[in-house]
């Protein structure tokens, strides 16, 4: 099965190899269909700690490290940052 990947701002890098991701989704309601915005926060592993609160990452699933954390960090999501310019 594949692995999840998804595109979120780091919230929170306070702890140690540990950062919080909020991941952001749309979506049209069953019925209505206006388009509906929800936010999900995920703990992410980041081993190295050079993440920083404000950035714009890619997080994968992995296998459970901690209660909380069943991601990684990927990678930083240069793209975002382009495109605004």
């Amino acid at each position: 099965m594949t692995k999840k990947i998804l595109k979120g701002v780091i919230t929170s890098a306070k702890n140690d190899k540990t950062v919080v991701v909020e991941v952001t989704r749309k979506f049209a309601h069953p019925f209505y269909g206006k388009v509906i915005k929800r936010s999900k926060k995920y703990h992410a592993h980041d081993e190295n700690n050079k993440f920083k609160e404000g950035e714009i990452i890619r997080i994968i699933e992995c296998n459970p490290i901690s209660k909380k954390k069943r991601w990684k960090v990927v990678e930083k999501w240069y793209r975002y940052k382009q495109n605004l310019m």
